[in-house]
């Protein structure tokens, strides 16, 4: 393999492009995002509740979802991390991208306002509620390697169940993007270490993910790799499918970064 060798100009001219792109992309995001949505998580209306699901710790659990409606994943029954894949249902190709999502809002810190990109700049999920920010961009999720060290013989991995969710998708395991950890309170320390954080939970937390296009949605509830408890017991997990509701013109998700903006616009394009 032949490799590049850049001049120290070449570099400082790149680094100098990236901070200028850096400093006009924070220009544009507002001061400061909303404060965490309120517990205890307000009451669904019934007539909006398309389907509810209780994930058993362990399990897995894929669905489809509809441009417009919202998933609600709420920890009713204690504390579980969730994993989260997601498709383009009319395209499969295209597919959850953390790295453009990290890099694109300038931070790992998923909340409430923020969106989550695909690997071809476009918007599938908007964070449209969110009680605690503590989402893990940057580990991924449990193997059966590392379980098998933590907790010895016979637990349920996420690695494991992502392929078994995939391949009854019709999907490989090739097509398994990077998965998004919920309630996996994961901060990276002066030393650049991953540290678990467990202040940033909080009992009953919940997150409201608004699919900004039809997609096959996968979650497997299974421990962090992170996670300090030593017993493998993973509680049950509520994920409530809520029917579309239009938003308003001054969305905050549609509208907190340029990166944002430019990402719907694409939505819009692709839709023509």
């Amino acid at each position: 393999m032949q490799h590049i060798r850049r001049s120290p100009e070449e570099i400082a001219a790149n680094r100098a492009r990236y901070q200028e792109h850096q400093r006009k992309g924070l220009e544009f995001a507002p001061k400061a995002l909303p404060a965490p949505s309120p517990l205890p998580a307000p009451p669904i209306d019934a007539a909006l509740i398309v389907h509810e699901e209780i994930i058993p710790g362990g399990w897995y659990w894929s669905t489809r979802i509809k441009h417009g409606e919202t998933l609600r994943i709420a920890l009713q029954q204690g504390f579980s991390t969730v994993s989260l894949v997601a498709w383009n249902a009319a395209d499969t190709s295209e597919r959850l991208n953390l790295p453009d999502t990290v890099k694109m809002q300038w931070t790992t810190a998923l909340s409430k306002g923020r969106v989550i990109f695909s690997d071809m700049g476009r918007v599938m999920f908007s964070v449209t509620e969110d009680s605690s920010g503590a989402h893990d961009c940057l580990m991924g999720g449990s193997t059966a390697a590392s379980n098998l060290a933590k907790y010895g013989e016979g637990t349920r991995n996420t690695r494991d169940n992502l392929v078994l969710l995939t391949t009854k998708a019709g999907l490989d395991r090739r097509d398994i993007p990077a998965a998004l950890s919920l309630f996996a309170p994961v901060r990276v320390d002066p030393a650049g270490k991953f540290v678990w954080k467990p202040d940033l939970l909080q009992d009953g937390d919940y997150i409201e993910l608004r699919a900004e296009m039809d997609m096959i949605v996968g979650l497997s509830n299974c421990p962090h790799p992170l996670d300090p408890n030593p017993a493998y017991r993973p509680n049950p997990v509520t994920v409530t499918r809520i029917g579309a509701l239009e938003p308003s013109a001054d969305d905050l998700c549609r509208t907190a970064t340029a990166e944002a903006v430019r990402g719907f616009e694409n939505n819009a394009l692709a839709a023509i």
